[in-house]
């Protein structure tokens, strides 16, 4: 069954080609060349997802994710400027479901669309959260990625998955400190981002350049909703 795709962009030229590369995946793509029409065309027709250009002519991409996630659960992918992660992040925070810097390949814009269509994302299923690869099973106390468990304390644990429950949003390090209540804090006694640090070198793929878990300067974290 053929998807329909919105893709909010105002380069026409880069429209065109991933409007006929998504094409013969079996795509078919309505480009918006603003803002304002990007909504309204969303509200008359309810596409299964949006591909959505921060820079717009006529408004704000940020703006426009937040009033897309008000009205409805639409899968959104943001298309960012190279060198922006306050612009990722904030747009994490809004409800969008993964992002994509420019320029990028077609390749991996197919992937990550098809990932965000895939409904359940981040859903539980048993008591277990699913973020693409990444398992994270309460009852088992394991996070698996690609099945294979990662090595990770009970506090490590506790930490990650009060993080993943609160995917997209960004919680400061005095959010999580209270969200472990009845936990060992003493666990903690360094500081956060030293678990933080462990729990990426067993979750992500490069822990150099986080996917998954995201650091927001001056703020605290964010666990992003879609990564694979």
């Amino acid at each position: 069954m053929t998807q329909q795709i919105l893709l909010i962009e105002d380069d026409s030229r880069l429209a065109e080609m991933v409007r006929d590369y998504l094409g013969e995946s079996d795509f078919d793509v309505t480009i918006a060349g603003c803002g304002a029409d990007g909504l309204e065309l969303q509200r008359q027709r309810g596409f299964d997802a949006v591909l959505l250009d921060l820079m717009l002519p006529d408004m704000d991409g940020l703006e426009v994710c937040r009033a897309l996630r008000a009205k409805d659960k639409v899968p959104i992918l943001m298309l960012t400027a190279k060198g922006e992660p306050m612009d990722r992040i904030v747009g994490l925070e809004l409800g969008a479901d993964d992002y994509l810097p420019k320029p990028f390949e077609p390749r991996e814009l197919l992937a990550r669309l098809r990932a965000i269509l895939r409904r359940g994302r981040g859903e539980e299923e048993n008591g277990a959260l699913r973020f693409g690869k990444l398992e994270i099973d309460p009852q088992a106390m394991e996070a698996r990625v690609d099945g294979k468990v990662c090595t990770l304390t009970p506090h490590q644990f506790k930490l990650l998955h009060i993080m993943a429950q609160s995917a997209g949003r960004v919680l400061s390090r005095d959010y999580i400190m209270n969200a472990l209540k009845g936990e060992d804090l003493s666990a903690f006694d360094r500081s956060i981002d030293v678990h933080v640090s462990r729990i990426r070198a067993e979750i992500e793929e490069d822990q150099n350049h986080p996917r998954r878990l995201i650091t927001v300067r001056g703020a605290g974290y964010v666990f992003a909703r879609s990564q694979d």
